[in-house]
């Protein structure tokens, strides 16, 4: 299966970027969800504002999905200032970092997403511009070759990533504050529905937003990726209001179960459990059995089957806990040296 085929897929598509652009807050205070983050980061922009500077580099990182963009957003709306938006990808060549920087007014906000994948060239060049606010460029080549320094206004720079350790060093240590965005509860998912449910002019319950929030594996993209998807089930099935009956239906037939595993997440688990008597077994020989590339077995699937406690990774290789076993009403093996396993 293709990873932009599965519904569970936390990474932004097209349908959902103008989805969340009508549903994103523009402001601390409709902002859902991460609390300690929230107070922390008003108590910094207050005491920029009243200092009359621009706010320190920001880092913030944790798994996609989660609201990093948006937060970007609203730090430039809460200093008052606009925000450019780009990403390391899109910065191929030192040029294009300098054009970014130099077109900055004071104290604006220069968002990177995906920063873990800046080129290492780029990234030379945003050392002294993050840390003095200067920006050093060769002109010419060879022996004649001259450098110039050019001033910068100070500036907030906003990087999210998804991956904190393929930050370099250097890169990492100037950022003054950093945050890590943590999976949502329940009842925050729960807020981000009917929130959106109100924009979009959705019929739901409380039983239907609970559904919906309890399969969204913590991440309101997701939620409201869902909402969108059921309201569809909703009025074609029933008189157009999600309840948990129509909610748990239409989900149900997409292919998502009661803790928002979805088919691959199953077959991934299955195959560990029914193949491999519960593992351990590596990571090409599990994507070989399954048919997924190593890659979305170790970067979508993986992080969410752990953190719900579905599954172990050690040396030897991946393993089905307890939990799966309940999860699939199968008999869970006792491992005795982690080799020799006996039903129990």
């Amino acid at each position: 299966m293709f990873e932009d085929e599965r519904l569970v897929v936390t990474s932004m598509s097209e349908e959902d970027a103008e989805l969340e652009y009508n549903l994103r807050p523009r402001t601390l205070e409709e902002y859902i969800g991460q609390k300690n983050v929230k107070e922390n980061l008003r108590i910094f922009m207050e005491a920029a504002k009243m200092r009359q500077e621009a706010l320190d580099h920001v880092l913030l990182y944790g798994p996609p999905g989660l609201g990093k963009t948006t937060l970007a957003g609203i730090i430039a709306a809460e200093m008052g200032v606009n925000i450019r938006i780009t990403s390391g990808p899109a910065i191929e060549r030192a040029g294009d970092l300098a054009s970014n920087l130099t077109n900055l007014n004071p104290r604006e906000v220069l968002f990177i997403d995906e920063i873990h994948r800046l080129n290492s060239a780029v990234e030379e060049i945003l050392y002294p511009a993050m840390e003095d606010f200067v920006l050093d460029i060769m002109l010419g080549k060879g022996p004649s070759a001259r450098s110039i320094r050019l001033d910068l206004p100070r500036f907030t720079l906003v990087g999210a990533t998804t991956r904190a350790g393929m930050l370099t060093g250097p890169l990492r240590d100037r950022f003054g504050i950093v945050f890590r965005l943590e999976l949502y509860t329940v009842d925050e998912l729960k807020q981000i529905v009917k929130r959106a449910a109100r924009i979009l002019d959705v019929k739901v319950d409380e039983g239907g937003a609970t559904e919906i929030a309890r399969r969204s594996r913590g991440t309101p993209r997701l939620a409201n990726r869902y909402l969108k998807r059921v309201r569809d089930f909703a009025q074609v099935m029933a008189d157009g209001v999600v309840t948990r009956e129509i909610a748990a239906e239409g989900l149900n037939r997409l292919g998502v179960d009661v803790l928002g595993l979805d088919s691959v997440d199953q077959n991934i688990l299955r195959t560990i459990i029914d193949k491999f008597g519960g593992g351990p077994v590596g990571l090409d020989t599990l994507s070989a059995a399954t048919g997924e590339e190593s890659g979305t077995i170790e970067d979508v699937c993986e992080p969410f089957l752990m953190q719900i406690g579905f599954m172990s990774r050690t040396p030897r290789g991946r393993i089905a806990t307890r939990l799966a076993y309940e999860h699939f009403g199968l008999p869970y093996p006792e491992r005795n040296d982690g080799a020799q396993m006996k039903l129990v």
